[in-house]
């Protein structure tokens, strides 16, 4: 089961019974300044969650222990929850809609969006 947990200075991200597959740390970091906006660096890393109900329970981990979300956008293509790790780096943490899901012009022709704020809520209702 995907999960976040957290010790001080450290963050574990895990799925199924293994005790974390990431591993996040401010120990050489820890007081210094996030990398700033405009500047070239990792601007995040995305985390691909296999199904909608999936990505429900981790938002239900990340709201049972008061993480902050910086961010939770439907973009159509896929559906998105944004948090910050110890060092200030984003990391969206995903759902992929499938393919025919996704939203397209006349033409047929993928249409790129921004996409509206997720509703936090209905995606709970994937747990019940």
């Amino acid at each position: 089961m995907p999960g976040w947990g957290t010790t001080g200075d450290i963050l574990f991200l895990s799925a199924g019974d293994y005790h974390h597959h990431l591993g996040l740390n401010t120990w050489k970091s820890k007081g210094g300044a996030p990398t700033p906006d405009g500047v070239t660096g990792l601007h995040h890393v995305a985390i691909a969650y296999p199904t909608r109900r999936a990505l429900a329970d981790a938002y239900r981990r990340l709201k049972d222990v008061d993480w902050p979300i910086r961010q939770h956008t439907d973009y159509g293509t896929h559906e998105a929850i944004d948090v910050v790790d110890p060092d200030g780096n984003t990391v969206e943490l995903m759902w992929d809609r499938p393919p025919e899901q996704w939203p397209r012009d006349e033409e047929g022709h993928m249409a790129a969006q921004f996409g509206p704020d997720l509703d936090l809520e209905d995606l709970l209702r994937e747990l019940d």
